[in-house]
């Protein structure tokens, strides 16, 4: 019985499966019949009128900090006045919403283009321009042997003066106004005002927006560079959203979905670090008709402010090292009349265990284009794309490369004495100093020393008033191992245009000699830092870099967010040459600097942090901006230096081209490089103290707190 009914209520509950299915099915036929049927025309119109656009809005460019944490550009908010147009926005309807702008807002119109004025006279004297075409031109026309852009010429061509001189006032400022409105892309706002934009005019465009069709008020952002012209050239330029990409690179950035009127890094940090700082677009969707109209719009994503940079470069230290440069340059024009050529001096400090920058420092003395006074300006970049003969100061690279090849030995004794070599003038020392050996030679800089040493690396053998064949590939030998420091060669700091220097072309056998002493081929201020970095820690060549850290941009005004990317210090290459052998060269550095007559005792024995380093004089022609003056024999100086000499932290290179004519003159590479190595001790001191004074009374507190237990 029981079993009966179970197979009765089985059935039962399939068929009442199947028939609620049979019913939702029924249901969703009919629903869609209706979509189809009743409604299909409706949708298929709806899809037919709209389209759905996605356009990029630019967000704020990265901020860019020192190293000790302090903001150097950042970005300034402005109040700003947009415009986007349609995509078969009439010339007419866009000259008609500058009419009403025009109105509330006031606008610059001193840089407005003939050409511009002349397009918008015809705009709006179609009738007297169609009147300057002649009867016979238009008779042409109507054959197709003139063009519409034929005609549109021949009416800029004879818009006179007078009816450009009509345009005024309002006229001037619809203009501006009319002219923003142009140079914008379909669908992309294009500023019309970011600059002086007041509160009142801000409100009233804001109050007048739906009699604005496509204007709207918005924040902008402008650079702002917080120090000034400090490391101004360094830190580059960014292109105005008037000028857009550049022209040369246009294809480049497209593809990277820029917008034509983007703002992008033009110089240096900014343009080698675009694809960091530039940021994340915001993305809008337009969703317009089937005429180009902005129906509305549609936030898909906010975008985000670019990356932020930290730079290894100590800002406080960048400010006095470019003071030091000023003011020694300005003293030593004044009190030496022989250094009227002067006009320009570097210095690079590093820390040549890292390769971080800590200063890039250069000035220049130019005229005043409008005052014709003469007044500093930055010109760090010369650093690194600026080559000199630098003299003694790569004596180091030369007895490391004698070592090398065999032609001299750690202690080998040669005889400083003046060179006389047939049909050429005598090569002596500054002095001539007897049997020396190789520290002796490197303390007192003999050349003497030097040129027997590349002439024994070359194959000759000297004898007094004889000729003196030489094995020309020693150029090459020489020129290869100097690489191996940096000279002669890029550093590979990451910033754009970074030059070789120049080596000379010709091989004459005394030209070597010259080659040796630094008198020849010609070095950036960034080489010489690497080369005395490479022998301050001990025979490895790091690669200098400016950017420290790559970091998340946060909100908040001036703080750091994490850390994206760490720039690790590169080994470029070590040199091949023996630990004692360059602990030899570092020794003979020491005795330039602290021992006896050593060439740099005068200036630099009494400096506590225990420095090292070479000094150089070079003899060279003047080949500045002074075009008269142009190949006048001067002398340009030098300094290679490091400290402390037993452990070194700081490296640092001091070029002053052309610092004096004559023989003699003013010390200042010794003065600029004092200075500045002791500024760079005592800014680390002034750094420590507190931090002492910090730890002394954490650790009072805690003794306290344990005396009180």
């Amino acid at each position: 019985m029981n079993k009966k009914k179970k197979k009765k209520l089985v059935p039962f509950r399939l068929n009442v499966l199947f028939f609620i299915v049979f019913l939702l099915f029924s249901i969703l036929v009919l629903r869609l019949g209706e979509l189809q049927i009743v409604f299909g025309e409706d949708f298929k119109r709806e899809i037919e009128r709209t389209e759905d656009i996605t356009v990029s809005n630019p967000v704020p460019r990265g901020k860019i900090f020192d190293t000790n944490g302090n903001i150097i550009v950042d970005n300034t908010p402005l109040n700003a006045i947009t415009y986007t147009k349609s995509q078969n926005t009439s010339q007419e309807e866009m000259l008609k919403t500058a009419e009403k702008l025009a109105k509330i807002i006031n606008m610059d119109t001193e840089k407005i283009p003939v050409r511009d004025k002349k397009d918008y006279w015809i705009i709006k004297h179609p009738k007297q321009a169609k009147e300057k075409i002649t009867k016979k031109e238009w008779a042409q026309y109507e054959e197709k042997k003139l063009e519409d852009k034929d005609i549109y010429k021949l009416q800029l061509e004879r818009v006179t003066d007078e009816e450009l001189n009509s345009i005024q006032g309002e006229d001037l400022e619809i203009l501006a106004i009319y002219r923003k409105f142009n140079s914008g892309y379909a669908l992309t706002p294009q500023i019309v005002k970011n600059k002086d934009v007041t509160p009142d005019e801000f409100a009233a465009v804001s109050e007048n927006l739906e009699n604005l069709p496509g204007v709207d008020t918005t924040t902008d952002w402008d650079r702002l560079y917080v120090t000034g012209n400090t490391l101004r050239s360094i830190l580059g330029d960014v292109s105005s959203s008037e000028s857009g990409l550049p022209k040369d690179q246009l294809e480049k950035y497209l593809a990277k979905d820029y917008s034509r009127n983007d703002r992008v890094g033009k110089s240096y940090l900014e343009l080698k670090y675009e694809d960091v700082l530039h940021g994340e677009k915001a993305k809008v969707k337009n969703i317009t008709d089937k005429s180009g109209k902005v129906l509305s719009t549609e936030v898909i994503s906010e975008g985000k402010r670019g990356k932020d940079l930290v730079l290894t470069i100590d800002m406080d230290l960048q400010k006095q090292v470019e003071q030091i440069i000023e003011e020694e340059m300005w003293a030593a024009k004044q009190k030496y009349p022989n250094a009227a050529l002067l006009d320009r001096a570097f210095v690079v400090v590093m820390n040549p265990k890292t390769g971080e920058i800590l200063s890039l420092g250069g000035r220049q003395i130019v005229k005043d284009k409008e005052t014709g006074k003469p007044e500093m300006r930055d010109y760090a970049q010369g650093t690194f794309t600026s080559s000199y003969a630098v003299g003694s100061s790569v004596k180091g690279a030369t007895i490391l490369t004698g070592y090398q090849t065999g032609a001299i030995k750690p202690g080998t004794v040669l005889l400083d004495e003046p060179l006389r070599i047939a049909s050429t003038k005598p090569k002596s020392s500054w002095k001539t100093f007897g049997s020396i050996n190789d520290l002796r030679a490197l303390q007192v800089s003999s050349n003497v020393y030097m040129f027997k040493t590349a002439i024994a690396m070359a194959g000759g053998h000297y004898v007094p008033n004889k000729p003196l064949p030489l094995d020309y590939t020693a150029f090459n030998t020489m020129r290869r191992y100097f690489s191996q420091f940096g000279l002669g060669v890029r550093t590979g700091i990451d910033l754009p245009n970074e030059m070789t220097g120049f080596p000379g072309a010709d091989k004459t056998p005394g030209l070597l000699l010259d080659l040796a002493i630094g008198q020849y081929d010609t070095y950036t201020p960034l080489q010489l830092a690497q080369y005395v970095s490479t022998i301050a820690n001990g025979g490895y060549r790091v690669q200098p870099h400016i950017v420290k850290e790559i970091r998340e941009p946060l909100m908040e005004n001036n703080e750091l967010g994490p850390i994206i990317k760490e720039l690790e210090p590169k080994v470029l290459n070590r040199i091949d040459m023996k630990d004692e052998w360059v602990k030899r060269v570092q020794e003979g550095f020491r005795m330039v600097m602290q021992v006896g007559d050593g060439t740099g005792v005068g200036h630099w024995k009494s400096a506590p942090y225990n420095p090292a380093g070479k000094t150089g004089t070079a003899q060279a022609f003047y080949d500045g901006s002074d075009k008269s003056k142009r190949m006048t024999p001067v002398t340009s100086l030098s300094l290679v230096t490091y400290a402390p000499a037993d452990n070194p932290e700081v490296a640092m290179a001091v070029v002053v081209p052309w610092a004096y004519e004559g023989h003699s003159g003013p010390s200042i590479n010794h003065l600029i490089g004092r200075r500045v190595l002791d500024a760079y001790f005592e800014l680390k001191n002034s750094r420590q103290e507190p931090a002492d004074e910090e730890n002394a009374a954490n650790a009072a507190e805690v003794l306290a707190a344990d005396n009180n237990q």
